[in-house]
């Protein structure tokens, strides 16, 4: 088994209110910062998985994620797999 570490990125589906993201743009704008056009508020995840392959470790993101890191109505996802160094180890 090899180590892998998975970069999950949680966002709103385009066109869906984002009531966080706006609330932060409105309180942008209320501290001079005018040129904010937008604000989308999602989720980063880390995670640390053992898998038998780069493709294994997908799957199962894939799977989490449908099954409970995103909801499918509302929200999309992308995920980055990558072997893990000594760096992205935890001691």
């Amino acid at each position: 088994m090899k180590r892998f570490r998975l970069e999950i990125r949680v966002t709103p589906r385009p066109g869906l209110l984002d009531p966080e993201g706006k609330a932060i743009q409105n309180a942008l704008h209320s501290l001079d910062y005018e040129r904010v056009l937008e604000v989308r508020v999602g989720k980063l995840l880390y995670l640390d998985v053992e898998a038998a392959s780069k493709g294994e470790a997908l799957d199962g993101a894939e799977a989490m994620c449908r099954r409970l890191l995103a909801n499918p109505v509302t929200e999309d996802f992308e995920i980055d797999v990558q072997e893990a160094t000594e760096e992205t180890v935890p001691a």
